[in-house]
């Protein structure tokens, strides 16, 4: 599906697109693999010299396994996506117009489609091996009833990258009072309430709207433990992969200081060696200027020895 906004293919991976195609490539990653996967993906921006990237990457939140199934309807069924979003629009605008017959036919439309897509997102998790419990898959419907209700949600869900689930507001926007009913012929007025039946209807009033704030504070106060449970989650993972790092790091320090013990070793023999030749060599020199000196007196022998011969022989003649 077309995003909006329009983005355009990076094919270097070094474009204004890269972080982009990253970021859409994270929210389709199941959340057991999302934190790993987005890690490798900031080191390689870091180490390309894109620190920005690295950044906008790293500051990429897990979704939740509800909210990653809803990313992955968007992206798998774009056709089933488009006809939905549009579905949308036009309940909206009915709301808006107060068309009561436009609403009747459009909330059963909502509610099998709501139904059908919710289907959908977990079959395809479930071909991603993740399975979605029941709970899950009632975000999934509540995610889908606020892309119905709520445009700014319909974009979030558009874009592919919720992190949590998306909760409806209690009715559609509408700015003006709800759709009168159909009208009728005038018929005898009712009586006027007793001033014990109109206290009754506002203590009742009054109740409804204490639970109504009650449900809305407990909805309040489940996103926030959602959020807080999410970014526990993430931190333990983050801390695992510190961990596993650490082990790895440790690993080849240990591989490194065998290999220079090793050479160290090779170094010491070397010494050796050398100090053996050295000394070896010290003891030819040594021989060497022995023979020489022996070589110099024999010669010194040999010519006083010819000398004498040479007197003889001329003494006999």
């Amino acid at each position: 599906m077309q995003r909006k906004g329009g983005r355009r293919r990076d094919t270097d991976g070094q474009g204004p697109g890269a972080v982009e195609q990253v970021l859409d490539e994270l929210y389709a990653t199941p959340p057991s693999a999302f934190v790993s996967r987005r890690e490798e993906r900031a080191a390689a921006a870091r180490t390309a010299g894109r620190k920005e990237d690295s950044r906008r990457i790293h500051a990429a939140r897990r979704p939740t396994l509800a909210a990653w199934a809803a990313n992955l309807l968007t992206r798998s069924r774009p056709e089933e996506t488009r006809r939905f979003l549009e579905l949308g629009q036009a309940l909206r605008e009915a709301h808006r117009t107060l068309d009561a017959a436009g609403l009747k036919e459009l909330s059963a439309q909502r509610r099998r489609i709501v139904a059908a897509l919710s289907r959908q997102a977990a079959q395809l998790a479930g071909e991603a091996g993740q399975r979605l419990s029941p709970a899950a898959q009632r975000e999934v419907e509540s995610t889908l009833r606020a892309v119905l209700a709520d445009p700014d949600a319909a974009d979030r869900w558009a874009a592919g990258r919720l992190e949590v689930a998306l909760t409806p507001p209690s009715d559609f926007p509408s700015g003006t009072a709800a759709a009168e009913p159909a009208r009728t012929e005038p018929g005898p007025q009712p009586r006027p309430k007793s001033r014990g039946t109109a206290s009754g209807t506002r203590a009742k009033d009054e109740l409804a709207e204490r639970r109504r704030e009650r449900r809305e504070e407990l909805e309040r106060a489940e996103q926030e433990a959602e959020r807080a449970a999410r970014q526990l989650r993430d931190a333990r993972a983050e801390e695992a992969d510190t961990q596993e790092s650490l082990r790895r790091a440790d690993d080849e320090l240990g591989r490194v200081r065998e290999t220079v013990a090793a050479a160290e070793e090779r170094l010491r023999a070397a010494h050796e060696d050398l100090d053996r030749a050295e000394r070896v060599r010290r003891e030819a020199e040594e021989r060497g200027r022995t023979a020489a000196d022996a070589l110099a007196g024999a010669e010194q022998d040999a010519r006083a020895s010819a000398l004498r011969v040479d007197r003889l022989t001329r003494r006999g003649r």
